[in-house]
């Protein structure tokens, strides 16, 4: 959507402004499901459309991906002495025109998996949306440790390591931090 533009739900409704209810055959939609800034009414439609794809490539391989540098990137800049907190907003400004580049370059073949029976797999099932979207924000929200950066249980190791002068094994340091989240 390159404007600004009013998204019209798929069966006819009729707003009566004298009791800001909607009559028609959406008559389920009722005033708390309308938002009551305009900018977001004409922008994000309150209607589902169920054909568009979800579980896609794109969300999977930019979902992990950006969890996974979220996390590295907040731990990594926590051990500044201004650490710097990058938070999920910024994926979701990034991600954003690298799935609609992803969607124009992935080729739209469909791959036929072993094992799955008749189902294809579809590397660009069709146009980057927005729920793919939300699902790689979800993502990006679970690596940046909901604003506070890392896990509380790093800065045990670190303490072992640095103030006690002692040796922690990876397997015990990684089974720390997984018991205490």
């Amino acid at each position: 959507m390159t404007s600004l533009e009013l998204q019209v739900p798929p069966h006819p409704t009729t707003l009566d402004p004298e009791n800001h209810a909607i009559k028609g055959e959406n008559a389920a939609a009722d005033d708390d499901e309308l938002s009551p800034i305009e900018e977001v009414r004409l922008t994000v439609t309150n209607t589902d459309d169920p054909t568009l794809p979800v579980w896609t490539f794109r969300m999977w391989f930019l979902g992990l991906i950006s969890c996974a540098l979220l996390s590295f990137l907040n731990q990594f800049f926590a051990y500044r002495t201004e650490p710097l907190i990058i938070t999920q907003i910024t994926v979701q400004v990034a991600t954003l025109p690298i799935g609609q580049f992803m969607a124009a370059v992935l080729p739209r073949r469909q791959f036929k998996l072993p094992g799955v029976g008749s189902r294809k797999f579809s590397l660009n099932p069709g146009p980057f949306n927005m729920k793919e979207h939300v699902l790689i924000s979800i993502f990006a929200n679970a690596g940046s440790a909901f604003g506070s950066g890392s896990a509380y249980a790093v800065g045990i190791v670190t303490i072992i390591k640095a103030f006690y002068q002692r040796k922690i094994s990876f397997l015990a340091g990684w089974l720390l931090i997984i018991t205490t989240q």
